[in-house]
């Protein structure tokens, strides 16, 4: 493989001095630029756009083409991994994801097996092996999943939900069958994401969007102790080096404590604690990721630029701070607004690492 001429993303997941602040985004291919929309229109879908290995080596350089970030991200979906357990996803327009065979009965449960990625999901792996070429050591290629917790609540509920009615009763009545799904759906991030490693993604992250709608208690049972095993089943080294592990519960920060001992290098966290107090309670256990607001990339240059060194000051001197949002990009953010975020960090960081 080609040596990597930018690591500072992947030095700064490990603690290790930079330069300055690395910067990547969550959904930085997304609707908000118009050169995917194009791609997407192309594709004809976006599960189409997904399933193209060479579709989405397109959208994902795209964003790297116009801003000088320190790391792309594969672009897929969190669902592919339940879609190739034969639950049958697809999207409706205007209303997001939706499974056509949701798990309702104890047999389906009972049946649940994990697929194997280099079959099931041979395109996604080829989708990596094709970016991480195209990409050709300019900055490190993230892969990802969502977490066993998270892909469950599709998994059950069939699709989006306020209230995730559905997979809270399944819990609470009868929580060994949510434990073998959640058994399953474990063994199967761990393949996914080792065959991602294999095929040249250089650090990976786990997304528990749904973690944070949890009680203490039920995240210590049915979401933690989950992306624990997967940190510990995860390729430790590959090409000679580590690959950093990042794993993000969105509401997560009441765990902030418990989040930082589950294995992972380094903790993405959202918009809603200040990340100076995260870095106190982590103290060198951990990098983090984050965490501006998405939605201040709605206003202005000026707002947005404010915003990034108030979070750039607030964690301070030292390496360990990979800036990210805290969570996606919204689609009618003004790409110049993203621009303003990258330039910022770059131009105001270096101080932080003297």
């Amino acid at each position: 493989m080609t040596k990597l001429k930018n690591d500072t993303f992947l030095r700064a997941l490990m603690r290790q001095p930079t330069d300055y602040t690395p910067t990547w985004l969550m959904r930085q291919a997304g609707r908000y630029l118009p050169e995917y929309c194009a791609t997407r229109a192309r594709a004809g879908s976006f599960l189409n756009l997904c399933k193209s290995p060479s579709l989405a080596t397109e959208v994902t350089l795209q964003p790297l083409a116009r801003y000088g970030l320190d790391a792309a991200i594969l672009f897929s979906d969190i669902l592919t991994v339940p879609d190739a357990m034969g639950l049958g996803l697809y999207f409706a327009d205007g209303e997001g994801p939706k499974f056509e065979r949701p798990l309702r009965e104890e047999w389906e449960i009972r049946d649940l097996a994990a697929p194997d990625p280099h079959d099931k999901l041979r395109y996604v792996i080829d989708a990596v092996s094709e970016i991480r070429k195209a990409l050709d050591g300019s900055v490190p290629l993230i892969g990802f999943s969502g977490s066993p917790f998270t892909l469950s609540c599709y998994m059950v509920e069939g699709q989006g939900s306020d209230t995730y009615a559905k997979v809270k009763t399944l819990m609470y009545s009868r929580p060994d069958l949510m434990h073998h799904i959640l058994d399953v759906t474990t063994t199967a991030v761990i393949d996914y994401l080792n065959a991602q490693i294999e095929a040249g993604a250089q650090a990976v992250m786990v997304f528990d969007s749904w973690g944070g709608m949890l009680s203490q208690a039920a995240y210590l049972e049915f979401s933690l102790p989950y992306m624990a095993r997967i940190m510990a089943g995860l390729t430790r080294e590959r090409e000679g080096r580590v690959v950093p592990r990042i794993v993000f519960t969105k509401g997560g920060g009441l765990w902030l404590d418990q989040i930082a001992d589950c294995g992972a290098d380094a903790v993405g966290l959202d918009w809603a604690i200040d990340i100076g107090e995260a870095r106190q309670r982590v103290g060198d256990r951990v990098a983090l990721q984050g965490n501006m607001d998405p939605f201040i990339l709605l206003t202005t240059p000026e707002a947005v630029s404010a915003e990034a060194r108030r979070i750039l000051a607030s964690y301070g001197k030292g390496s360990g701070h990979v800036f990210n949002l805290g969570h996606g990009i919204s689609q009618h953010t003004p790409p110049e607004n993203v621009a303003a975020l990258v330039e910022t960090v770059k131009a105001d960081s270096p101080q932080y690492h003297r």
